[in-house]
C-alpha cells in the first residue's frame, strides 16, 4: 500500500476509534443509553433485551473507560499524523503495538467475562489499522 493511502486508511481508523468512545460518552445521559444497552446486549449474545438501565456505577465506567478510549484515538492520530507520516517504520511499530495489546487484552477480557461476542467485534477495529500497515509502506517517486 502506498504510504498516502495508508496514512488516508489510518487517520479514518483513529476517527473511529474516537467516534466509538464519544458514543459510549454519550451513553452515559440516561436518555441516550439505548445503543450502549443494544451493544451489551450483542456483546453478551444472543439479541434478548436484558441490559437494563445503567447504574451510576456503570455509567461512571462508561464514562472513564471511554474518556481513555478517545485520548487513546487522539494518541492514534497524534502517532498517525506526526511519527508515522515522517517515520513510518517507527509510528508503524508504535501502532502495531498499541493496537495489538488492546486486542489480546480486551479479547481476553470479554471472553473471561462471558462476551466473546466482543472479541469478535474487536476483530473490525483491529483489521481497520492492520490492513494499511499489514506491509511497510511504500513511497511514491516524485
Amino acid at each position: 500500500m502506498q504510504h498516502h493511502t495508508s496514512l488516508r486508511w489510518l487517520k479514518l481508523a483513529c476517527l473511529s476509534v474516537i467516534g466509538f468512545g464519544l458514543l459510549g460518552v454519550l451513553a452515559t445521559v440516561p436518555a441516550l443509553s439505548g445503543a450502549t444497552r443494544f451493544f451489551i446486549d450483542l456483546a453478551f449474545w444472543p439479541l434478548d433485551g436484558a441490559p437494563g438501565t445503567p447504574t451510576p456505577e456503570s455509567s461512571l465506567l462508561w464514562a472513564i473507560l471511554n474518556g481513555i478510549v478517545i485520548g487513546w484515538g487522539v494518541l492514534l492520530w497524534q502517532v498517525t499524523t506526526k511519527v508515522y507520516a515522517s517515520t513510518p517504520d517507527l509510528g508503524r511499530t508504535m501502532i502495531l503495538t498499541s493496537i495489538g495489546i488492546w486486542f489480546i487484552v480486551d479479547g481476553a477480557g470479554s471472553v473471561a467475562a462471558g462476551a466473546p461476542v466482543n472479541a469478535l467485534m474487536n476483530i473490525t477495529f483491529l483489521l481497520l489499522f492492520y490492513i494499511p500497515l499489514w506491509r511497510p509502506a511504500r513511497q511514491v517517486e516524485a
